[in-house]
């Protein structure tokens, strides 16, 4: 093993806030992915531990970029790639001896899936007792470890399909896996706090986070409508269940999103539409009313915007410190990070990814490795954990 060889996480530079920690990253498709590219974009090693088959993303096309899918290139740069049989005797030791140098373990089988081959977190913790180890689930290791996690069916049984679309519509997906995005970053939010915790005490722990869990958090809000209040709430297509306006409204030329949030925007927006009176109108003095009056105040609001393209409003009330915007595609939002100096484009070899979101004065994200092609650092992987090539191993046999 040599002091450059890049499978040594001791041998790489310090770079980065979680730079010497270890992740055995057992995980695959979305949620366990992107928890771990975030924290490689923040330093940590991550060894992308993948079936001879490779992570399902790979081929899930199109599109695809160079052949493989960009849905995988989109959340597993930062990483070395593995590729293990867990049914085989010898690459079972490999991911036992991983497992015993990891920092940290994450992983998204089914619950109990992984105890067979001695990798559960009980077995994992007997030989690593400092490990922090992260399960990820749709439905939890309890009554529900049995139901499949895939975000469309979280979507659907927790209710946020029940919000989107208009109400004469059928119920809609998201337009992204949205609760496996929020239930990595919860992940990596453990992760990162169980870290933490192991510094001060120097015990592991297990960490389980679930779709569904993680959506009725994420669903904040509407959750809470029904929990503390009583309400269930229902789809208002583009509407908000408690603020008016707050949506797109219909310009001149175009649709123009419109945001008051609080009684001095909608005071502002009033003189900006030339009718300042509206902020004074009993009806409309208050969010409150507003929102009971929306019905009247749409079209007073309506009929002002009509004079102005959506483009010559969007100049007007944004120089009047009003929130508004128009609505892009990828392309254009894209675009407008990039018109606005966030460099949201950054290459990993020759592979364009999207920045990391954080920005960090001292110890910024990496993006430093493209997505890893499948086995890619296999042989390095096997030789520091003190084990020869898989042709090696199956020689032997």
């Amino acid at each position: 093993m040599g002091p450059t060889d890049p499978a040594d996480p001791q041998e790489e530079p310090a770079k980065g806030p979680l730079s010497g920690i270890l992740v055995a990253d057992f995980s695959r498709i979305l949620a366990g992915p992107y928890a771990t590219m975030m924290l490689g974009d923040l330093g940590a090693q991550v060894i992308k531990v993948e079936s001879p088959a490779g992570d399902d993303t790979r081929e899930w096309v199109p599109p695809r970029r160079d052949g493989v899918g960009t849905y995988y290139l989109g959340v597993n740069r930062n990483k070395r790639s593995i590729a293990l049989d867990l049914s085989d005797a010898h690459d079972q030791a490999v991911a036992h001896a991983l497992a015993q140098r990891a920092d940290v373990f994450i992983q998204n089988f089914r619950p109990g899936g992984l105890a067979r081959f001695g990798l559960d977190y009980e077995s994992v913790a007997r030989r690593n007792p400092a490990i922090i180890y992260c399960s990820i689930s749709g439905f939890g290791a309890g009554q529900g470890a049995k139901l499949p996690g895939y975000d469309v069916l979280v979507q659907g049984v927790s209710g946020l399909m029940s919000l989107t679309g208009a109400p004469d519509t059928p119920p809609f997906r998201s337009g992204i896996s949205v609760f496996d995005v929020f239930t990595g970053l919860h992940s990596a939010v453990g992760i990162l706090a169980a870290l933490h915790h192991r510094d001060v005490t120097g015990k592991g722990q297990h960490i389980e986070t679930n779709l569904l869990s993680t959506a009725l958090s994420a669903m904040a809000n509407q959750t809470s409508a029904y929990v503390a209040g009583g309400v269930v709430p229902h789809r208002m297509g583009n509407s908000h269940l408690s603020l008016f306006p707050y949506e797109p409204l219909a310009t001149g030329d175009g649709d123009l999103i419109i945001a008051a949030g609080n009684d001095g925007q909608f005071r502002k927006l009033a003189a900006a539409l030339g009718a300042p009176g509206l902020a004074d109108d009993e009806r409309f003095r208050s969010v409150g009313l507003r929102n009971d009056n929306r019905e009247e105040l749409r079209p007073l609001l309506l009929e002002r915007l009509a004079a102005k393209s959506a483009q010559e409003w969007f100049g007007i009330l944004t120089d009047a410190g009003i929130p508004c915007g128009p609505i892009n595609d990828v392309r254009g939002g894209v675009e407008l990070a990039a018109s606005l100096g966030l460099e949201p484009v950054v290459m990993t070899g020759d592979v364009p990814t999207v920045r990391n979101p954080i920005r960090m004065s001292a110890t910024p994200p990496r993006h430093e490795l493209p997505p890893p092609a499948l086995n890619a650092d296999g042989d390095d992987i096997r030789a520091w954990l003190g084990f020869g090539s898989r042709k090696e191993a199956t020689d032997d046999q």
